[in-house]
């Protein structure tokens, strides 16, 4: 039984909520046109991270790297790599990209559609025959633009009450669970959808991780390898990210990285690093900020897409019907696999948050790609209250790239 941890800052402690599943990405501070901001240095960056750690409930280890400031990144960490040690978080820690994954999905989708092997409005039916259906789901009536930008209705399989009592009451029996995503798809198809999209009305939206369970099947049929080789060889290899990979099954992360743990329901604390919970495509890529800075980059300045597939990525729209994620993240609309969010010196950066187990992944890049900045958060204790999280991460994202001394 899969867990990829979902949009919703949906439950807290094991017991009281284990975990907070998959949510909006970071906040930017405004959407005015302030004047920019002083040049972003070290000393800020380490007072902004201060603020993301007291955002995280002051016991979260916090990891950030900026890219693109004056041709030299620009680092800065708080926290250790276990609770039990002194030593610091390592500078390339590796960590789970959680639903920062789904932009990876998304872009080996639009390769697809620029080599003609996919359409975008070819249905889920004409690729998965019978796969969406009973209960008011209808494949015939989903595109795959419609999985990729989150406008299919379909409901979260991570939702599910069963599923959601066998991970926040017994983890721990079923830390190594591997269910397929087939399966987590037919879980999804019990419940009836939140909407079935209409062609000629407006469109509406709500976050769904079995959207990106369905474009990876489709992926692999019109590509012809499974989600984990198509991202391998059309994004890591291509880019040369070393430090990231598709782990599958394996429970484990590369070294080095940091220990994530929450607190159990007899609140004692519970190491929560390994586990194969996370490998679907919805969640399954495993990386550091290095790489994500670089993989969001490439996005931005041409070197994953074609100039019409970037367009078509960067096509958002309102969020309409996830009252969760607009709460967590009230500014900002939705493309394809992105985010588009406001920058307060003016302008937008784009974005796909992660959330996952004890790991909260926030990366951002200028719309001209020439920029780029991640947050790695890891929990020692209780999740983090998302949405104090994202106006914090936000509030760094938007200095960051706000920096009036960049150069190009």
């Amino acid at each position: 039984m899969q867990m990829l941890l979902s949009k919703k800052a949906k439950a807290a402690v094991l017991g009281a909520a284990l975990f907070a599943l998959s949510s909006p990405a970071a906040v930017a501070a405004s959407a005015g046109h302030a004047p920019a901001r002083p040049t972003y240095d070290e000393r800020v960056l380490q007072q902004d991270l201060a603020a993301v750690r007291k955002a995280g409930g002051g016991q979260v280890n916090v990891l950030a790297r900026v890219d693109g400031a004056n041709g030299a990144p620009l680092m800065a960490r708080i926290g250790t790599r276990t609770a039990d040690s002194a030593d610091p978080i390592p500078w390339n820690a590796h960590f789970r990209a959680a639903s920062t994954t789904k932009a990876f999905m998304a872009t080996v989708v639009l390769q697809l559609a620029a080599e003609k092997r996919l359409s975008l409005d070819d249905t889920v039916e004409h690729w998965l025959p019978g796969v969406v259906t009973g209960h008011g789901n209808d494949g015939s009536r989903i595109t795959v633009r419609d999985l990729l930008r989150q406008t299919s209705g379909l409901y979260d399989y991570i939702d599910d009450p069963e599923l959601q009592d066998l991970l926040i009451h017994h983890f721990d029996e079923h830390r190594y669970d591997t269910t397929p995503a087939a399966d987590l798809v037919a879980v999804a198809m019990k419940h009836p959808p939140v909407f079935v999209p209409r062609p000629g009305h407006a469109t509406r939206w709500a976050y769904s991780n079995t959207n990106y369970l369905l474009a990876a099947m489709i992926a692999e049929k019109a590509g012809g390898a499974s989600w984990p080789e198509l991202i391998g060889q059309r994004v890591i290899d291509r880019l040369g990210l070393r430090d990231t990979s598709v782990p599958g099954l394996d429970p484990r992360l590369p070294d080095p990285h940091v220990r994530a743990y929450l607190t159990a329901e007899d609140g004692t604390r519970l190491d929560v690093t390994e586990h194969s919970l996370q490998h679907t495509a919805d969640s399954g890529v495993v990386s550091t900020t290095a790489d994500l800075n670089t993989f969001f980059r490439a996005l931005a300045d041409g070197r994953l897409l074609p100039a019409e597939q970037w367009r078509e990525m960067r096509h958002t729209v309102r969020r309409t019907d996830d009252p969760d994620d607009v709460a967590e993240m009230p500014e900002g609309t939705y493309g394809l696999g992105l985010r588009r969010i406001p920058l307060s010196c003016g302008g937008f950066y784009y974005t796909h948050e992660g959330d996952g187990m004890g790991a909260h992944t926030r990366p951002a890049v200028s719309a001209d790609g020439k920029r780029a900045v991640t947050v790695s958060i890891t929990t020692t204790t209780a999740p983090p209250d998302l949405a104090a999280l994202n106006r914090a991460t936000g509030t760094l994202v938007d200095h960051a790239l706000c920096d009036r001394s960049a150069k190009s």
